[in-house]
């Protein structure tokens, strides 16, 4: 399940947020302290994953130490799932 979930989110990211639907995004690549995505980006990221895979994700944790990368988000979501 993880690695499904992990290239969904990547694709999401790069078709809707990056607009570049053939940008490979590693699991464990920076998106918010590089700069990849921004805040308005990291809520559209957020809408996302809470409408595909049904958690909640509060204000409070949309931040570079739960949503800096794919793996990290990822362990966010399975530990809301069980």
């Amino acid at each position: 399940m993880t690695i499904d979930m992990i290239a969904s989110i990547a694709t999401f990211i790069a078709a809707q947020i990056l607009k570049q639907p053939n940008r490979v995004i590693r699991s464990d690549e920076s998106l918010i302290s590089s700069g990849l995505i921004d805040s308005f980006s990291l809520m559209d990221l957020a809408l996302f994953v809470e409408d595909t895979f049904g958690v909640r994700i509060e204000d409070t944790e949309l931040t570079a130490d739960t949503f800096d990368t794919l793996d990290q988000l990822a362990a966010l979501v399975q530990s809301r799932q069980k």
